[in-house]
């Protein structure tokens, strides 16, 4: 027993030697600039948020190597030393995260006193969590605290299940909109260009970026919580984006570049479970927002660029435990697997990275689909390549597929058909019916039955439009000659980042209208031969790019549903590099992000421009809205920005 006393008291003393050496190394080469409790000073931010993001290696790497563009330099920190350094780190990291938050009693303009943890605190604001776990968000009148009113919510990537960015809200409208102002901006650290919507629930704004998640007071966008992991060592074949979250209940789930999905508590961010869709290993990734859908959560996964196939699961919101999977590459002997003609069945891609839509009453999922891997060189996938491409309707509850439409068959020029599909009822040929909008990357917009599949319209949206010249009658598309890709390089239009992409459209009911951001360019298409697939490597079968001629451009577009007509353009003047989207208003307005990088309003009706807001961003994310404490919010991620605007206050 003695020498077991020993033996802990010598580690004991080991450590603490390791530990007052690591702080000494601390001060020597970081706390000029970040203080010696790691809090920030005037030469260096605080570093406590940002070390949860790093592992060992990954922090030892980052001291070493610094970061010359953002003001710190390389730290010669000698290897005896690092062991040290990177213990005394974890311990700072670690007392901030168990740091009792400061309490205070509050009197509330209801009369009640809240006993409770402050989390946040502003001239006129506080955010405090009472020992029940929720959060209260408060505005000071006088000497008391009022209570806010949430107001709408935004609670999925789109707000609405089925895919609609369209508001009833008319608080902003064309006569308010002239008087549209910034009320508040948050910044995520090392963010880069978020592709991120913001979530909304009970007045609490969620945003995501890689592997973190930040909680914020809707109406002031200050800080509540922040959930953040390492991000994935060696991940070469994605994970370079989060678009999002989705809240149901009392949960926050999202997804992991590593290609697992997880739920947080979304009063304490506290991690609930953590499941893994797919092996990183084997190309899998992730980056966009899960779906609800009843008692589950619907996810995809990305990779088809690296030969991972692709899957739709569903999960219990509760335990996190898998309830369903659906493949979008059949395995062989199974149906399907007729329209794969050789070895690339194997790593046929079909990946399924984007949010889909719901119809509670039918109790369906409509999930898009992405390209066949190898896209460039189809030699050794002969046949239509199910379901890359193609629009799946799942049941709900046990994932069967209802019905499915591919809108690109045997896929050469990378279109995902990861578009949103929005739902909608509407008047078609004199009696109402459930609809599904579509705009495809392959340049054509679909009007389907949502209840059967039945293709009911499929027209140009694009000038510039040369692989097929119609869709038939039978839902295939007529495809002109001479546009596969070639060793020597073949022009086609659209590009490959397509006539639109995953930026968000929207439908208004007012006008009939359905609103895209579209691209009117091409791309020179070359294919090879890029050998077998090989994990973390990618799996092309070529290369593509963007023709100059003709010119690049990005063009606003309203289309009407019925006729497929395109009714208003609004041509932008950027280069045609931007992927932001569009949200309608009951008010009859347009919110869509401008290829110059300015946030736009225009009259849903004629395209009129009405307002404007300049960022300087190239934008990579659609706009969203909510209201709150009585006022309407429409937010964007600008750059590592999230930029609120509200009518004018005087």
């Amino acid at each position: 027993m003695p020498s077991a006393i020993l033996i802990i008291g010598l580690t004991a003393g080991m450590f603490a030697q390791t530990l007052d050496a690591g702080r000494k190394t601390f001060e020597t080469y970081c706390g000029t600039c970040h203080g010696a409790d790691g809090k920030g000073g005037e030469r260096g931010p605080s570093i406590l948020s940002r070390l949860p993001a790093r592992d060992d290696r990954q922090l030892a790497t980052f001291i070493r190597e610094g970061r010359p563009e953002k003001g710190m330099p390389p730290s010669l920190v000698e290897p005896s030393e690092m062991a040290g350094l990177l213990k005394f780190l974890r311990t700072i990291e670690r007392r901030e995260e168990t740091a009792p938050a400061p309490r205070t009693k509050i009197a509330t303009t209801a009369g009640t006193i809240l006993d409770a943890e402050v989390l946040g605190e502003g001239l006129g604001d506080v955010q405090v969590r009472t020992d029940d776990g929720r959060v209260h968000l408060l505005r000071r009148a006088g000497d008391r605290f009022r209570e806010v009113t949430s107001g709408t919510d935004w609670p999925t990537y789109n707000g609405d299940p089925g895919g609609n960015r369209y508001t009833t809200l008319t608080q902003i409208d064309r006569n308010t909109v002239g008087r549209l102002a910034m009320a508040w901006m948050f910044t995520l650290p090392d963010a880069g260009h978020l592709q991120v919507t913001p979530s909304v629930a009970g007045g609490i704004m969620y945003v995501a970026g890689i592997n973190e998640c930040f909680a914020l007071d809707a109406g002031s966008g200050r800080r509540i919580w922040h959930y953040r992991r390492p991000r994935t060592a060696d991940l070469s074949t994605g994970g370079s984006a989060n678009r999002g979250v989705a809240v149901a209940g009392d949960r926050v789930f999202m997804e992991t570049d590593n290609a697992h999905i997880i739920a947080l508590n979304r009063f304490t961010g506290e991690l609930l479970w953590d499941t893994e869709l797919g092996d990183w290993r084997k190309n899998y990734s992730a980056s966009s927002a899960p779906l609800p859908a009843g008692n589950l959560i619907v996810s995809g996964v990305a990779g088809g660029e690296h030969g991972a196939n692709g899957f739709v699961a569903a999960h219990d919101q509760a335990s996190g435990k898998e309830v369903w999977r659906f493949s979008t590459v059949p395995k062989a002997g199974e149906p399907g697997s007729e329209t794969w003609q050789g070895k690339d069945i194997e790593h046929g891609g079909a990946p399924t990275w984007f949010t889909g839509s719901y119809d509670p009453e039918l109790d369906t999922i409509y999930w898009p689909t992405g390209n066949p891997s190898k896209e460039y060189n189809g030699d050794h996938r002969g046949g239509d390549n199910l379901y890359s491409d193609s629009i799946l309707a799942l049941d709900r509850t046990t994932g069967r597929l209802k019905w499915y439409y591919q809108f690109t068959p045997h896929d050469l020029w990378d279109w995902d058909a990861t578009e949103t599909s929005v739902l909608v009822d509407a008047d078609w040929q004199g009696r109402r019916r459930p609809l599904m909008l579509h705009a495809d990357r392959n340049g054509f917009f679909y009007v389907f039955d949502r209840r059967d599949g039945t293709l009911l319209l499929a027209k140009p949206f694009v000038t510039r439009l040369t692989w097929a010249s119609a869709i038939g009658s039978g839902g295939r598309p007529i495809k002109l000659p001479n546009q596969d890709p070639t060793v020597e390089g073949t022009k086609v239009c659209p590009s490959q980042d397509g006539a639109t992409n995953w930026f968000s459209p929207s439908f208004n009911p007012a006008t009939g209208l359905y609103y895209v951001q579209t691209f009117e360019k091409c791309s020179v298409y070359t294919k090879s031969d890029t050998g077998e697939w090989e994990s973390g490597k990618p799996y092309l079968g070529g290369s593509q790019r963007t023709a100059a001629d003709p010119k690049p451009e990005r063009v606003l577009k309203a289309l009407d549903i019925r006729t497929g007509a395109i009714v208003w353009t609004l041509p932008q003047r950027g280069p045609a590099q931007s992927w932001g989207g569009t949200l309608t208003t009951a008010s009859g307005l347009v919110i869509a992000a401008e290829d110059t990088g300015a946030l736009i309003a225009v009259d849903a009706a004629d395209g009129r421009v009405l307002w404007n807001f300049q960022t300087n961003q190239t934008w990579k994310a659609s706009p969203m809205t909510y209201a709150f404490d009585g006022r309407q919010f429409v937010v964007i991620a600008a750059g590592p920005n999230i930029i609120a605007f509200a009518i004018r206050e005087f």
